[in-house]
């Protein structure tokens, strides 16, 4: 008898663990894709806001990084769907707002789980078609982020946002409403309604938030390119790097006083001096440091040669900025823009 007493603690334990562990495991399922979903909802946000506060978004064909030179290297470069492409250059500036704002509806549907399902068809829709085009060009595949976005939508998909949402909410008061007797077809309609509702809301704080935004924010982004010209009449000690720093090959990085971007001082060949803007003139994206005589651009596979900045693969159409450099004694000193894109 005091044998069995004492065993049935030590079995009640290991069935409590044995409960808790396996609420754990429940609980842990439960909001697996909550992760997913923050990341996701955030990053589709914050990509609205910064297109639409980006002064070259909406800038025409001759702004390297405007949606229009992007399209246009996209069709040029061999998209499966080009053909579908005229309308988006006929209407740039609409085709661009709507980009802007579909990413806009479907980062704050993902975050705050409204129509989740819906959000996540937008949100595979907008990555599918960015990944045919602007994409498409990416050798080896796995370095175009536009397919991996794809991929990720599709666990939302699947399974929506039921959990910390107002999915789940609406879908735990009409389980509320049955209880209470009400019809399915009067359930459905008082969700559909209070959905509604919650979508025009949340879409009437995006538009104000996108406009706002676009209002205010392009403004500062515009700003220090209108004050590059007073800022040259206070001139800046020239940046420069031992000449010992740039092997035959290889590359040192400075700063350009004036707009702050990153250049390469490089070596083509011995004795040969000249430096490059690291910003790609198709994107914006930096550039890689040079290797077997050309520069990289990670985010759409631009390639340019080292020695002068000529485009050697696209989707980029015009060449790196070209600066002047001298040598004096052991050290590089970067002068003055040559040629711009």
């Amino acid at each position: 008898m005091s044998e069995a007493s004492n065993s049935r603690p030590d079995d009640g334990g290991a069935a409590g663990r044995a409960d808790r562990a396996a609420q754990r495991r429940a609980l842990a399922s439960r909001y697996a894709l909550l992760p997913l979903r923050l990341f996701l909802g955030v990053t589709f946000v914050y990509a609205a806001l910064d297109k639409l506060s980006d002064a070259h978004y909406l800038g025409g064909a001759a702004d390297a990084a405007s949606f229009v030179s992007q399209t246009q290297a996209a069709k040029a470069g061999g998209s499966p769907i080009s053909f579908l492409l005229g309308p988006a250059l006929d209407h740039p500036t609409l085709f661009a707002l709507a980009i802007a704002f579909g990413e806009l509806a479907v980062g704050l549907g993902t975050l705050l789980g409204l129509w989740g399902r819906i959000a996540a068809l937008g949100g595979a829709t907008l990555s599918l078609s960015l990944w045919l085009t602007v994409s498409w060009s990416v050798s080896p595949y796995y370095l175009g982020n536009d397919l991996a976005y794809l991929m990720a939508w599709t666990p939302l998909l699947l399974a929506g946002t039921p959990y910390l949402s107002v999915d789940g909410y609406l879908a735990r008061r009409a389980g509320r409403d049955r209880v209470r007797g009400l019809s399915d077809e009067h359930v459905r309609r008082r969700a559909l309604v209070d959905g509604g509702i919650a979508a025009v809301a949340i879409g009437g704080a995006g538009l104000l938030a996108g406009s706002l935004t676009r209002t205010y924010g392009r403004d500062e982004k515009a700003a220090p390119k209108q004050s590059a010209a007073p800022v040259s009449a206070a001139p800046q000690e020239a940046p420069s790097v031992a000449a010992a720093s740039v092997p035959v090959g290889g590359s040192a990085q400075v700063k350009d006083p004036v707009t702050g971007d990153a250049v390469y001082i490089l070596q083509p060949k011995a004795g040969q001096y000249c430096a490059l803007s690291s910003v790609c003139t198709h994107s914006g994206c930096a550039v890689d440091a040079p290797k077997n005589g050309q520069l990289y651009c990670p985010c759409h596979s631009s390639r340019f040669d080292a020695a002068t900045g000529a485009v050697v693969n696209g989707p980029a159409k015009k060449p790196l900025p070209k600066y002047a450099v001298t040598k004096d004694g052991d050290k590089l000193t970067l002068g003055p823009l040559q040629s711009q894109a």
